[in-house]
């Protein structure tokens, strides 16, 4: 299977997920494919399997930006760091409506959050502890927000 085709399979995977956390986070399939971590788990997989076969085609390594640069230029490692940003951004995903179900945030304050997540990864990690501090303060009477 080629790299641009594996490519594809992987955003659809991705994309379906994240629309499962978005607007199904209690389903069950959602419960027991994503947020169980099973996605981000085979991707992770999947991850490993690419690298090993780059990282032994390719040239560059990972002490400067110009050797990361050339090592991205063999399209296993440059399609193993885009499965990299799935599989992490996903998992911050789940754990974020994993989380915000444990402080009891109406799912719909979190959805921004996810959506900047899968778009901008940190900016959506952010805005999710922003937002769980300002729930938390309003809501809960300045209660220790926790981990």
């Amino acid at each position: 299977m080629s790299h641009e085709t594996l490519f594809t399979i992987f955003n659809f995977i991705a994309l379906i997920s994240w629309l499962f956390l978005i607007f199904a986070p209690e389903w069950k399939y959602t419960k027991s494919l994503v947020i169980s971590g099973m996605v981000s788990l085979l991707f992770s997989g999947l991850y490993i399997i690419l690298v090993v076969s780059g990282l032994t085609e390719s040239s560059g390594d990972f002490t400067t930006l110009a050797g990361v640069k050339a090592m991205f230029q063999n399209d296993s490692v440059a399609l193993a760091g885009w499965l990299h940003y799935l599989a992490f951004d996903l998992f911050v995903g789940t754990w974020i409506v994993a989380n915000s179900s444990r402080y009891s945030i109406k799912h719909a304050y979190v959805i921004p959050s996810l959506i900047l997540t899968f778009l901008l990864g940190p900016a959506g990690l952010l805005t999710y502890f922003i937002i769980r501090y300002f729930y938390k303060v309003r809501f809960f009477n300045h209660e220790n927000f926790g981990s």
